[in-house]
């Protein structure tokens, strides 16, 4: 299976980049909404709310998409193989942490447990940023699938022209 002819500027791959960037600083920030949010609970008769989300760190997570787009950044600008590779591998890293994230996410969405009446505010804003942050996941999804399509089609465009050059050398040689 190859990869082929997603004719992406640098420029747009920078764009991409600053974009992850963008979405996991926002990952993070979320995150840290929700500590605020969850650390201001009283325990009540029912306990506190605590999702797996939460618990797990999934926003912090956002991390990862702030280095893969820092790379993709630099990748664009400076356009190595080993660069490539290292941002594409980064990418599906950030393809894995998304749908592990999103799996999460609809796991806690879909499991309410009661909580006390003086936590059921903050568990239902709670509920409605893992909401947000469900949505953004495709997002990232479908820019991390983007560069690492993109990057490969790059990589096997240079290795034809390896092959060409190295098949024109032994055919001069003849």
């Amino acid at each position: 299976m190859e990869c082929r002819n997603p004719k992406v500027s640098s420029a747009n791959i920078t764009v991409l980049g600053v974009i992850q960037i963008m979405i996991g600083i926002y990952h993070v920030l979320m995150w840290y909404f929700l500590l605020l949010l969850y650390m201001g609970q009283i325990k009540g008769v029912f306990g506190t709310y605590e999702p797996v989300t939460y618990k797990m760190g999934t926003s912090l997570w956002g991390f990862a998409f702030v280095i893969s787009g820092a790379f993709t950044v630099k990748a664009a600008k400076y356009q190595s193989r080993h660069m490539i590779l290292c941002t594409m591998s980064l990418n599906i890293l950030c393809i894995i942490i998304t749908i592990v994230a999103a799996s999460l996410t609809i796991v806690e969405l879909s499991h309410f447990r009661s909580v006390s009446y003086r936590n059921y505010g903050q568990a239902k804003l709670g509920r409605e940023v893992s909401r947000v942050l469900l949505c953004s996941y495709p997002l990232e999804f479908a820019i991390a699938l983007l560069y690492s399509i993109s990057s490969c089609a790059y990589l096997a465009g240079n290795q034809e022209e390896t092959l060409e050059s190295v098949t024109e050398v032994v055919e001069g040689n003849s």
